[in-house]
């Protein structure tokens, strides 16, 4: 069979896959974010946090618990790195150095998961399982929380309640993320993954010497990575590591897992909203943007240019022999189209149009599916500026789902896709101009300015994956890549309840015979026009002065 037959088979699998579990999930997370009952174990944590779960909450102080938990979960994740050295379980690993602490903190708070560092030569069990496996959890949910809060925006009118954060954070870690990941962890289990919490052994020969593996509790670890579109590795091979992603199969369920959640929240927002046809224009969006992407990085790592790819049957450099073209393809889309950030190849390696690619799957702003919540919001964001746009040409203020997108909306929105390429851009300058960073890159010329690219791209959109050429455990790069990933994160999601408080203080607009009709193939074509040509325009001299300059040299 050749690789690209083998790839085609596996995409197939995975929409059949996804197919199967976009109506029951989607509409399990509905009734999720809109029943009125608090199980037990929630109560507990209510109680112990001090919240009143069945407060109502308006969108400054749906904010300020955001701000706040996420505050003190970088406090709480900094402080534990720091005092590694005297915690029980740390595999003789010494407190991680502050710039880096903090480069950690930030990112998988943020939902970021970017590493500096080798996980299996840095943490230690505390660390890894009772600080970064947590915030694997509980940022993915805060993601969710504001996606749901900007659903019921769109929903509600009249009032400016957007629900209560700490009740949507604690129903999303426990009713939804909890749940899936114990059974996929028994999946990775039963394919191969490691779960224990062994100490550190010499194992084999590796050129000339033994080589030093540790365990850990990967299995759990690796499951919440990939479902809440995490990305942190246990490993620094991170899934092409054999201890994280040990077959063909459990790679196709990483990859699901992936983008499950993102996908089935645009039921959850149709069911919400109480028009299903909406949630699927949003559906057929995404997944248009995500299969055009798979199809073009199957091609350009396929297409043969020389001796070597056709041995190999494609660009097989910095690819796992055990999936082979096909399957590194896919997930290297879903983990940039999404904030994941796990990789099962080296992305440095692949062509220069294919590292182009990544890169701009990024940059539309993980939107197609995006992360879990972040990628739903983010594609409302889109469009109501689609919306706007097409309200220019017919000359009649725009409307979305019965709400009005006045000039408050539209500032608000604008607002929120400003940031990230600003914050991108101008890292990049930053890096570029001053004499120190650049001594960090690996390779020199358009591939060079693409490792720094890379990297400030994939922090400022919460994305993690990295070129992973460049040297990023610099006082430099930890300290901008975290203040990046803070600002990326956070930033967006003040205007995202911003927009939300407006929406629902807003009286619905009855539909007329002029209203646009957002919920057909037209509005989703636009859609698309409208999110390619917005990133085209933001970041086209970027992609020229790097990627593109060196797929078109080689």
């Amino acid at each position: 069979m050749s690789p690209v037959t083998a790839g085609v088979l596996q995409l197939l699998a995975l929409i059949a896959a996804l197919a199967l579990a976009y109506r029951p999930l989607g509409d399990y997370m509905a009734r999720v974010y809109s029943s009125e009952k608090h199980y037990r174990p929630e109560k507990w944590i209510y109680k112990a946090i001090g919240a009143n779960p069945s407060a109502e909450m308006r969108w400054p102080a749906y904010l300020r618990g955001v701000l706040a938990f996420s505050a003190m979960s970088v406090l709480f994740l900094y402080a534990l790195q720091r005092a590694q050295g005297i915690l029980p379980g740390s595999l003789g690993f010494s407190a991680i150095d502050p710039d880096q602490a903090f480069n950690t903190a930030a990112s998988f708070v943020a939902n970021t998961n970017w590493q500096s560092y080798a996980g299996e030569q840095a943490m230690g069990h505390v660390v890894q399982t009772g600080g970064l496996a947590v915030q694997n959890f509980v940022s993915a949910a805060v993601g969710m929380a504001v996606a749901v809060a900007l659903v019921r925006g769109f929903a509600r009118s009249r009032t400016g309640e957007l629900g209560n954060f700490w009740a949507d954070l604690v129903r999303g870690t426990v009713r939804i993320l909890l749940p899936i990941s114990v059974i996929g962890a028994l999946v990775l289990v039963a394919c191969g993954a490691i779960q224990n919490f062994a100490g550190i052994h010499e194992v084999g020969q590796f050129l000339g010497g033994t080589q030093q593996w540790n365990g850990g509790a990967v299995a759990s670890q690796e499951v919440i990575k990939e479902l809440g579109t995490n990305g942190g590795g246990y490993f620094n091979a991170n899934s092409a590591h054999p201890f994280e992603n040990p077959t063909p199969f459990s790679n196709l369920f990483e990859i699901f897992l992936i983008l499950v959640i993102p996908f089935a929240l645009t039921r959850t927002f149709g069911r919400m909203v109480g028009s299903l046809r909406q949630g699927y224009a949003i559906l057929a969006t995404m997944a248009t943007i995500w299969l055009a992407f798979t199809a073009l990085m199957m091609w350009t790592e396929s297409a043969h240019h020389g001796p070597a790819f056709d041995v190999a049957g494609g660009a097989m450099e910095g690819k796992e022999t055990r999936f082979g073209i096909g399957a590194s393809a896919i997930f290297s889309v879903a983990t940039t189209l999404t904030s994941t950030g796990a990789v099962n190849s080296f992305h440095s390696s692949f062509t220069g149009l294919g590292g182009g690619i990544q890169l701009l799957g990024m940059q539309l702003g993980e939107i197609a599916p995006g992360g879990v919540g972040s990628g739903l919001y983010g594609m409302l964001i889109m469009a109501i500026i689609a919306v706007f746009i097409a309200g220019l040409m017919v000359g009649r203020t725009p409307e979305y789902l019965g709400k009005k997108i006045s000039t408050r909306e539209i500032k608000l929105a604008a607002c929120y896709i400003l940031i990230t390429p600003a914050l991108v851009l101008c890292f990049t300058a930053a890096a570029m101009a001053l004499p120190t960073p650049p001594h960090s890159m690996l390779n020199s010329g358009a591939h060079g300015f693409s490792e720094v690219l890379y990297a400030y791209t994939s922090g400022a959109n919460n994305n993690g994956s990295a070129f992973a050429g460049l040297n990023a455990d610099t006082q430099w790069f930890n300290s901008t890549i975290g203040i990046a990933m803070l600002l990326g994160r956070f930033l967006p999601m003040v205007f995202v309840l911003a927009l939300a408080g407006s929406l629902a203080e807003q009286k619905p607009v009855p539909e007329t015979a002029g209203t646009l009709r957002t919920d057909k193939p037209l509005y989703a074509g636009l859609l698309v026009g409208t999110i390619v040509i917005i990133t085209g325009l933001t970041y086209f001299p970027a992609l020229a002065l790097g990627p593109l300059a060196e797929g078109l040299a080689s």
